[in-house]
């Protein structure tokens, strides 16, 4: 379908330059930390509790969401985009909420080490640190101790799919889910080998021409883009791995490989439910889910995350 009218006139108004956008990791975060709603017209939660989580690599700052009073949770650990480098727990405060009062889940959102400062593997070991953490605190968290699930957008549906892989095989603890809002699976941009790369590679908000320098933090030193903890979408073997909820953007230049993703998954057996929004672009969580089209998304997600508690 036409891009929706309402995000065509959001990228209409947004000044056209011919010179070359050079990315500065610092000013870029505050750009993208800007809050679109105040915090009063926010969905809403029972409790929210700032709190930081001593790893082996680092303190690491997290906001733990619970939905309602209770005796026990279900749980999440959110993992935030922004390419690794950008975002926070703050620019996602209005994304964490709803899932969590849609789903009825607690959830945990982590404030991982950002590159360049702290390049791969750091983010990812915080995001399993962290994940591993609460495991390790049922009676602090009044966890239930069986449904475990794992969500990110973006850059963060890399980490969900990373330290789904690493669970797996570490076997320290057990994901029951995983959810990947608009994955970015595959940092090898030497070429564009998916579609979608070119068909919404420019005049979507993410230009796919960017997308090597945006990772480029990331990936500073000698990454292999091939390793499947790196690029996820290059795991061969994805047996044994939670279920799994793919959303994807039509207007996205990550959509395709989002979509292979999800294909590869239930090709090895994996349960997976997959979702295409059509009409918007990618990273519309937040910024445009108050419009009727795209606003289910927190319920698919929370009845995804429901369906068949332990």
């Amino acid at each position: 379908m036409p891009l929706h009218p309402v995000i065509k006139k959001v990228i209409d108004s947004i000044p056209v330059s011919d010179e070359k956008y050079k990315i500065i990791p610092e000013e870029h975060r505050k750009i993208f930390d800007a809050p679109i709603l105040p915090v009063e017209e926010r969905v809403q939660v029972y409790e929210i509790e700032d709190k930081t989580v001593s790893t082996p690599e680092a303190d690491i700052p997290v906001r733990i969401y619970t939905p309602h009073e209770g005796d026990s949770y279900p749980l999440l650990v959110y993992f935030h985009g922004g390419a690794f480098f950008s975002g926070s727990i703050e620019s996602h405060d209005e994304v964490v909420r709803p899932i969590s009062m849609e789903s009825g889940y607690k959830i945990i959102s982590v404030d991982y080490r950002l590159a360049p400062e702290h390049p791969f593997p750091a983010g990812l070991e915080d995001c399993y640190n962290v994940t591993k953490w609460a495991t390790e605190h049922q009676e602090e968290l009044k966890w239930d101790g069986k449904n475990l699930a794992i969500a990110g957008d973006s850059s963060g549906g890399n980490l969900v799919a990373a330290v789904s892989y690493l669970a797996r095989d570490k076997k320290e603890f057990t994901i029951t889910k995983q959810v990947l809002f608009y994955p970015s699976l595959d940092l090898d941009f030497s070429e564009f080998r998916y579609p979608s790369l070119i068909e919404n590679g420019k005049g979507y908000f993410v230009e796919s021409d960017s997308l090597a320098e945006h990772n480029s933090f990331y990936l500073l030193g000698d990454v292999d883009t091939d390793n499947p903890l790196v690029s996820p979408i290059r795991e061969e073997n994805l047996e044994h791995l939670p279920s799994g909820l793919v959303v994807t953007a039509e207007y996205d230049p990550f959509r395709d490989e989002g979509e292979l993703f999800a294909a590869n998954l239930k090709k090895s057996g994996v349960p997976v439910e997959l979702k295409r929004y059509e009409g918007v672009t990618h990273g519309f969580l937040g910024k445009f889910t108050h419009l009727d089209e795209y606003k289910d998304v927190y319920k698919q997600t929370g009845e995804f995350l429901k369906s068949d508690l332990l």
